[in-house]
């Protein structure tokens, strides 16, 4: 097999077909939510949760049997059945059309592997083993969740803001990137994610504060 390539894609306005809405492919269809894709699932069940979002307006669904013609337009299919007929049938309409397919946990019917992903705000970090193995993909990714923590949400949208602020500015070139690397550093993330515990700590202990003051009739 040669090597895949590491990529994040914009899926936002793009249409993405979906064939099964059982327990496999309603979370693949909550992923695809987050994404802003136009969703359309052809499934001949659904979840419950699958039904509410249809309800709400945010995912197309068709309660039916999946037909080539819904290939049409699609910029890529996720196929999350039990039937490895259906599977290799939706896989061989799909390739036919030039769309992007993958073929929940069948690696040979893929054009691209979901990978385990750590999310910290607008930081991603994606491991994938091309299908090899799922389960050392996901240790790695509870390590990383351990290494990366929850502050490094709010660190990366200020990093964001500042690098804006200094791009922007008269500075020379060759200082900037100065600024940016000592920015991006270890002990700079560090220290933010120290500050940001230390604002938690304080309002929390500022609220308790307040709610003990109370006073209720």
């Amino acid at each position: 097999m040669t090597s895949l390539f590491p990529m994040f894609m914009k899926l936002e306005g793009r249409r993405c077909l979906v064939v099964g809405a059982g327990k496999v492919g309603e979370p693949k269809i909550a992923g695809l939510l987050e994404t802003g894709a136009r969703i359309r699932v052809i499934s001949l069940d659904a979840t419950v949760a699958v039904r509410e979002r249809a309800r709400e307006g945010k995912i197309d669904l068709e309660l039916r049997a999946f037909n080539s013609h819904d290939l049409d337009g699609a910029f890529l299919a996720v196929v999350a059945t039990s039937s490895r007929t259906l599977n290799e049938r939706v896989y061989g309409e799909a390739q036919a059309r030039g769309v992007l397919c993958n073929v929940v946990d069948v690696p040979d019917l893929c054009d691209f592997f979901y990978p385990s992903i750590v999310r910290r705000g607008d930081l991603q970090i994606a491991v994938s083993t091309a299908g090899q193995s799922p389960s050392l993909a996901q240790k790695i990714r509870q390590g990383l969740e351990k290494q990366f923590g929850p502050g490094y949400a709010a660190w990366v949208a200020e990093l964001g803001k500042t690098r804006r602020l200094i791009l922007a500015s008269d500075v020379d070139k060759h200082r900037k990137l100065d600024l940016l690397h000592s920015l991006a550093s270890r002990e700079a993330a560090e220290a933010a994610i120290a500050e940001h515990r230390e604002r938690a700590a304080e309002l929390t202990t500022q609220g308790d504060r307040i709610w003990k003051g109370k006073s209720f009739w």
